[in-house]
């Protein structure tokens, strides 16, 4: 083990162009490494809950109890993309859209979870926990305020649910068109998770989901402890340059980065994931990445689109329809969250704030984690029924 440490921070300090070709490959390694942790973070939920996230839907009976279980289903199933094709599917099927449309701003809170969980591989470094917390939590802080804008405001007026519908009309969509789409961070992640599962499954119940969660973890405090210390070398010159170009010169540059990064890879929680260590690091700050994380929001919705345009028929209509509920949401609490100072300023000032506290007690982290995503939607959930 001291032979591998050594060698590893020889690898790290070198600088012919050798060795940093071998820091990049290993850059790269840890990186598929934490997409694979997460993508097995994920997996482990969705086995342990024996697809029981998907029956909260039933639920459903009023916004309120919407927004709670769409943020209970995605931090369960660890993917908004997946949450909102299915409601895709669920509308198509008969869902009200007045019903999904909260469904849908839940979703885009319960998504934050995996970059909260992402920054927990710092734990270990105080000051480095302290910054990368605070990056992870500027998401969840955005989007509750984004839903406590515009919840109550599509309740008395429903104007999300009036906008799609008039952009649909503008398209004419009475059917839908056959549209496959290609996630590459799935398609690179998901041959070793199911390996992993087929190896797991002499356990009983639900401990082989519970099992892939622990080795998530894991992964994930591993290779986030690396890609710090690789990073720290590669991000100098040049590097760092680039980087800063297209996420630290302003927010225009940083949604835009975000939302293409994330159309690509199809996942919003990938893409702010992988920002988490940049910021403990200090390669960039929490205020860097924040427009990039308004753009990952922006661009999670092209899962939903093509999830609607696969929907043919009559009902191929309202199924484009909660897709463009979910675009218009980001896309209006970007603009209105964002060009007013006083409201922009307010994810960075709680999440710096929450980040400081649990840098100083980690139990702090830990209950915020479990009270937002778990704890007190569940408690609706159970006290309403």
């Amino acid at each position: 083990m001291t032979l591998s440490t050594t060698n590893t921070e020889q690898v790290l300090q070198a600088g012919t162009p050798r060795h940093s070709a071998q820091n990049w490959l290993l850059l790269m390694a840890l990186v598929y490494l934490m997409l694979l942790a997460v993508s097995m973070i994920g997996s482990g939920f969705k086995f342990a809950t024996a697809d029981h996230a998907k029956n909260l839907f039933e639920f459903a009976s009023n916004p309120i109890m919407g927004l709670i279980i769409g943020m209970v289903s995605t931090a369960l199933i660890q993917s908004s993309s997946t949450v909102t094709s299915i409601l895709v599917a669920m509308v198509a099927g008969g869902l009200p859209i007045p019903i999904a449309v909260p469904m849908i701003m839940g979703a885009n809170i319960g998504t934050s979870i995996t970059n909260t969980i992402v920054s927990l591989g710092h734990v270990a470094r105080k000051d480095e926990f302290k910054r990368a917390f605070h990056a992870a939590t500027i998401h969840d802080f955005f989007n509750v305020l984004s839903v406590l804008l515009f919840l109550p405001l599509e309740i008395a007026t429903g104007v999300l649910e009036k906008s799609s519908e008039f952009l649909v009309s503008l398209l004419h969509m009475d059917g839908g068109l056959a549209m496959d789409g290609v996630n590459p961070v799935k398609a690179v992640t998901q041959p070793v998770v199911n390996w992993v599962t087929e190896a797991l499954m002499f356990l009983p119940s639900v401990y082989p989901g519970v099992a892939k969660i622990a080795i998530g973890v894991l992964l994930i405090v591993l290779s986030i402890t690396f890609m710090g210390k690789i990073m720290k070398v590669l991000m100098v010159g040049k590097a760092k340059e680039i980087l800063h170009t297209s996420i630290g010169k302003g927010p225009i540059s940083g949604i835009a980065s975000g939302a293409v990064m994330t159309v690509l890879v199809q996942s919003s929680s990938t893409t702010t994931s992988l920002m988490v260590p940049l910021v403990g690091s200090g390669i960039l700050r929490a205020k860097d990445v924040y427009p990039f994380t308004l753009g990952a929001n922006i661009g999670t919705c092209i899962t939903a689109l093509i999830a609607a345009l696969a929907i043919t028929g009559p009902m191929g209509g309202f199924a484009m329809q909660i897709a463009l509920v979910h675009l218009l949401f980001n896309l209006f609490s970007v603009l209105i969250i964002f060009s007013i100072p006083l409201l922009k300023n307010i994810p960075l000032r709680l999440s710096y704030g929450l980040a400081c506290a649990a840098s100083e007690r980690k139990l702090y982290g830990a209950a915020y984690i479990a009270g937002l995503f778990f704890v007190v939607p569940l408690s609706v959930i159970f006290l309403s029924q």
